[in-house]
């Protein structure tokens, strides 16, 4: 079974998730989708090969196992179809299909979909109980014989040592993002199946289809993991497609230039991962005809990807801290437990409290530099910001004017200056402190100042403001305003109006 251990990197500043990793899971689940076609090819070739021994043959015991051989290709293709039907599910919940390849959803890196269909909503424990329940059925079909039941791959694998995940569920769909999780129903419907070549194969032997002779072979893999981390091992399954198990030393196979130890048909291919990206190796079948003595060669070459550990911060807002505020920040370790993401900071009186799963709020206190460590599955990577205070706001008369012209009823229906913080991204709000009001009449001398605490008017000030008649113009000097984070207030500058 395919094991997809891995981390989906988030990069920090442009909220970019890595697109060769979400091509990787995309480009397994194509190369697990051939693999499937394979081994229904060669189920055709088992099948045919059934009914004509059973033709050939008329007993009653050859009809028995026609009809399993039968009853097994319905039944997983009856598995086939629950699981297209899940992922038809998942392909809708996830927005439907890209623009640029409707075979796979938009939201490929939406991690809170898969987690509420599968774990909330028990779709995770109804494909378990499916799994079993199919491989009953077939392993039933071959008099659930020992064998049988070690080559169906179609199978509830046990938890890898070391892992947190509690049950085969969380494993296999917790925090997982939807394009991991295209890869692992397509595998299940590959295992599907290949299980059922298992049955054939069974059923064949049965009715004697050992000296049956096979005139169509295709090399298939089957690998615990197609994307590893680097100094991890690529472990993987090598064998002939509508093989036998009576095949002994008719069938040899070399893969990436080695040979391998043949077991029933089987062999085993193992590699250390080295150096980043995708890596190739052939596989090349020699196949002898035990009655003629001919030797036929079938060849394919296979891919699997390299990767190496890595984690990776987006920041929630942009790319930098501000003092005085909640700064959100996402951490994303995919493959790793949230248990073992470690945040912390340092530099600029900064401060980390965890706000959720995966999220934290940054706060810091003095202007400069601040750097962010992130460790988890091993890896750890640091990562510097800078730390500036609220951009200054702009001044304005009622939130709308910063001076100018205006009428006479319209200046005097403002209730005062309020601080806007225009184009910043944060829920902020800047106080007004104090500010001077100097009122001209028209061709008369200014008027003392008057002093005005607070954004809205004050008595005496209101006095001067509905005074105005076209013609007059207003002075507000030594506009003050604080900011969140602020120890001393701003100085916002002047706005002056002519009435008309």
């Amino acid at each position: 079974m395919i094991n997809l251990m891995y981390l989906v990197l988030t990069a920090l500043l442009a909220l970019n998730v890595s697109a060769e990793v979400m091509n990787a899971f995309f480009s397994l689940d194509k190369k697990m989708s051939a693999n499937g076609k394979v081994s229904v090819t060669g189920n055709e070739v088992l099948m045919s090969a059934i009914n004509k021994q059973a033709d050939a043959y008329k007993k009653d015991i050859n009809e028995k196992y026609r009809e399993n051989a039968k009853q097994s290709i319905m039944i997983a293709d009856d598995f086939v179809k629950y699981i297209q039907g899940i992922r038809d599910e998942l392909m809708t919940k996830a927005q439907g299909p890209s623009e640029t390849d409707p075979t796979i959803p938009k939201d490929i890196r939406n991690k809170d979909i898969t987690t509420h269909m599968f774990i909330t909503e028990n779709k995770a424990t109804e494909i378990k109980d499916k799994i079993t329940e199919t491989r009953n059925k077939l392993l039933a079909l071959a008099d659930n014989d020992a064998e049988v039941s070690k080559s169906l791959t179609l199978l509830i694998d046990e938890l890898p040592q070391g892992v947190e995940a509690k049950t085969w569920e969380e494993y296999k769909f917790k925090q997982m993002p939807v394009a991991a999780v295209w890869p692992i129903l397509g595998q299940m419907q590959s295992d599907a199946k290949s299980s059922v070549s298992s049955v054939l194969n069974y059923c064949l032997k049965k009715i004697g289809g050992e000296d049956i002779k096979f005139d169509a072979f295709q090399p298939a893999v089957s690998a615990e993991k197609s994307y590893i981390i680097q100094g991890e091992k690529y472990v993987a399954d090598v064998y002939l497609s509508a093989y036998s198990t009576s095949a002994g030393s008719n069938v040899s196979i070399n893969a990436g230039g080695s040979a391998l130890t043949v077991k029933d048909g089987v062999g085993r291919y193992e590699v250390t991962g080295s150096g980043l990206g995708e890596r190739k190796y052939t596989v090349s079948i020699n196949v002898k005809n035990p009655l003629t003595g001919e030797v036929k060669n079938y060849s394919k070459e296979f891919s699997y990807e390299v990767g190496q550990r890595s984690v990776a911060v987006s920041l929630d807002k942009m790319n930098v801290f501000y003092i005085g505020v909640k700064n959100p920040i996402s951490v994303s370790a995919a493959g790793v437990s949230s248990n073992e993401v470690k945040v912390s900071g340092a530099g600029s009186g900064i401060k980390i409290s965890p706000n959720g799963a995966g999220k934290f709020d940054v706060e810091v206190s003095t202007p400069g530099e601040a750097t962010l460590t992130v460790a988890g599955g091993g890896a750890s990577q640091t990562f510097k910001y800078r730390v500036k205070r609220i951009p200054d706001p702009i001044a304005k008369l009622g939130l709308k004017y910063r001076g100018g012209s205006l009428g006479n009823g319209e200046f005097k229906a403002i209730d005062g200056i309020a601080a806007e913080l225009e184009n910043f991204d944060f829920d902020v709000k800047c106080n007004i402190g104090t500010y001077e009001v100097t009122y001209l009449a028209k061709r008369q001398d200014p008027s003392p100042p008057k002093t005005n605490n607070g954004a809205r008017y004050s008595g005496d000030v209101r006095e001067l403001i509905n005074k105005a008649k076209p013609g007059d113009a207003y002075f507000f000097d030594n506009i003050k305003a604080k900011c969140p984070g602020d120890n001393i207030a701003r100085d916002l500058g002047s706005i002056s109006i002519k009435i008309k």
